[in-house]
């Protein structure tokens, strides 16, 4: 037996009104919803690491930022109100959070030594000593006063510098002055690129 229209409307009243009457509590299903894993965490705004393009980017960290605590990153998307990317991302982008989260990221400088097979770890002091003995070696060594007619040209043609897209202008205004002291004249800029 298929019920007709008046059946269906008679037990919609019938099961509407004992709804009502016996009640119908919705802490059951109130408690069945889960909170969303952003809901109390920091949003930090911050720009994407990966191409010239510098889209914009939120990153949501739960930890209260107090001494000696690290914030741990529970989600990336792309910023809606950023003018570049409006809240879109690329694959690299939307896999940011992978970048941050992953176990084999390095978070301490290594070294592997001439003629070595094993990567060592170093200290971030040894690290920056090693490589400013080894920028003053080149520069001893291969520094050009003059060139091949006489002129004064002062200039170190031995090392190179590759900025990153997301290099603040301060910071490569500061690196432009350090090289352009050192004579380098190879500098270039993933945004050009």
């Amino acid at each position: 037996m298929s019920p007709t229209r008046r059946d269906f409307l008679k037990i919609s009243t019938v099961g509407g009104a004992a709804a009502a009457l016996f009640g119908f509590d919705l802490k059951l299903a109130y408690a069945q919803l889960r909170t969303l894993k952003i809901a109390r965490a920091n949003e930090t705004r911050s720009t994407c690491p990966y191409c010239s393009v510098s889209c914009g980017v939120i990153i949501y960290t739960i930890g209260d930022r107090a001494k000696n605590v690290t914030a741990q990153v529970v989600h990336v998307e792309g910023d809606p109100d950023h003018p570049i990317n409006r809240g879109t991302l690329c694959p690299k982008g939307a896999s940011l959070e992978q970048d941050i989260l992953n176990e084999r990221r390095l978070t301490k400088p290594q070294v592997r030594r001439p003629g070595g097979t094993d990567w060592e770890e170093i200290s971030w002091d040894d690290a920056l000593n090693e490589i400013a003995a080894k920028m003053k070696k080149t520069r001893d060594e291969t520094f050009i006063e003059v060139d091949a007619n006489g002129n004064r040209v002062n200039r170190l043609e031995s090392i190179a510098w590759t900025g990153g897209c997301t290099d603040t202008n301060e910071f490569n205004y500061l690196i432009v002055k350090t090289m352009r002291s050192l004579g380098v004249v190879h500098l270039e800029n993933q945004a050009r690129v």
